[in-house]
């Protein structure tokens, strides 16, 4: 499944080009910080499988104030080269590839 274009970022890794995207409006689950903040990452050019992302952190536009980080380029260029290393494969077509990060997200109650 390919990323809508529209609020997707370009970002150059190792001198491939993805587009990597954060939704601007968290779901419900999000919203309330019951569930991890996720992005998604996919070959600019070729798009073939999805990496997402499930990070350690709340949405940044959680409803409840639970103070969290924004998603840095830098995190994203992280979390490709670690999907990479695992198998992840950007221009073959196929289901998406989930990289779980969230190791430490403690849900709001």
């Amino acid at each position: 499944m390919a990323l809508v274009r529209k609020g997707s970022r370009r970002i150059v890794i190792d001198g491939t080009v993805y587009r990597w995207r954060l939704r601007g409006r968290p779901t419900y689950c999000r919203g309330l910080a019951w569930s991890p903040c996720t992005f998604a990452v996919e070959h600019a050019d070729t798009p073939g499988a999805t990496l997402v992302v499930v990070t350690d952190q709340p949405h940044p536009s959680n409803w409840i104030g639970r103070e969290a980080e924004p998603v840095l380029p830098s995190r994203v260029a992280a979390a490709v080269r670690l999907a990479l290393g695992k198998g992840w494969t950007p221009r073959t077509p196929g289901s998406s590839f989930r990289l779980d990060q969230s190791t430490g997200f403690t849900p709001s109650s």
